[in-house]
């Protein structure tokens, strides 16, 4: 009995029903930068494209501090509380701690979104427009 369940299993397997390893995390690098002088502030990729339990990796580049701050509008309850329990160390309502100084990095895990566009910014450097968008994709 043990050893036909043992090659049931083995032939589920085989022809990929049963998948027997976890898709890899992909991490993206987001790079913040801010130098007034040339009037750039941006996120860098502004877009990423990215499936739940991915890594969001956000390093100060320049003209710190810096934040990342999730747009509230629009968000649906579950998403909105989704978003807050990935962001470790907040410092307010979808809202990063400051990052300070130049080089200083921050994770989060994308958490489990439903597909769609997931705006944030930069609150120091919202006046001017520093934001970008996670794309959640299957």
């Amino acid at each position: 009995m043990r050893r036909s369940l043992l090659m049931s299993l083995c032939s589920l397997v085989s022809v990929g029903w049963i998948s027997t390893e976890a898709e890899a995390q992909k991490v993206h690098e987001i790079r913040l930068d801010a130098n007034p002088e040339k009037e750039i502030f941006r996120f860098s990729p502004g877009q990423v494209n990215a499936r739940p339990g991915d890594i969001l990796l956000f390093t100060a580049v320049s003209g710190t501090p810096h934040s990342v701050v999730f747009e509230s509008k629009g968000l649906s309850a579950p998403a909105h509380e989704a978003l807050n329990g990935a962001l470790s160390r907040r410092s307010g309502d979808l809202s990063s701690p400051l990052l300070s100084p130049n080089g200083a990095e921050y994770r989060m895990v994308v958490p489990a979104l439903p597909p769609g566009s997931y705006p944030f910014f930069c609150l120091p450097h919202r006046a001017y427009d520093m934001r970008g968008l996670l794309e959640i994709t299957k």
